[in-house]
């Protein structure tokens, strides 16, 4: 039995957490963010199986920014809160521009991946 050299579920995920960690190093100017994105992206372009699934690295990005959107969720603008011990004021951006990005970015990775499987399994 031999192994499909097709694209995975698994190598799909691995490349939406690779895809993920690039936007967050890249939003973050996180050096050893990118060092340790940097290797997994090597590990996982050297690695034929993987090569396939690429398309998770257009997912990652697009989670992260749903996970902007949802951090930004009370904007626009200035929300102010209070407790019984403190209060402050918060700003927040426009969520909606992050959502729609986000939105787009993830259906379009996955319908390519979906795609992509879809003919490697017609080569077969």
């Amino acid at each position: 039995m031999t192994r499909s050299q097709g694209p995975t579920w698994t190598g799909f995920v691995l490349w939406v957490l690779a895809g993920a960690g690039l936007a967050l190093a890249t939003i973050s100017f996180s050096v050893l963010i990118l060092v340790a994105v940097a290797i997994a992206v090597v590990v996982l372009a050297t690695r034929r199986m993987h090569v396939q699934s690429a398309f998770g690295l257009v997912t990652g990005v697009g989670v992260l920014l749903l996970y902007v959107a949802f951090v930004q969720r009370q904007g626009p603008g200035t929300v102010c809160w209070e407790t019984a011990t403190a209060s402050g004021c918060d700003e927040y951006l426009n969520p909606w521009p992050w959502l729609a990005a986000g939105l787009v970015l993830v259906c379009m990775g996955v319908v390519a991946h979906v795609r992509q499987m879809r003919r490697a399994r017609e080569r077969v």
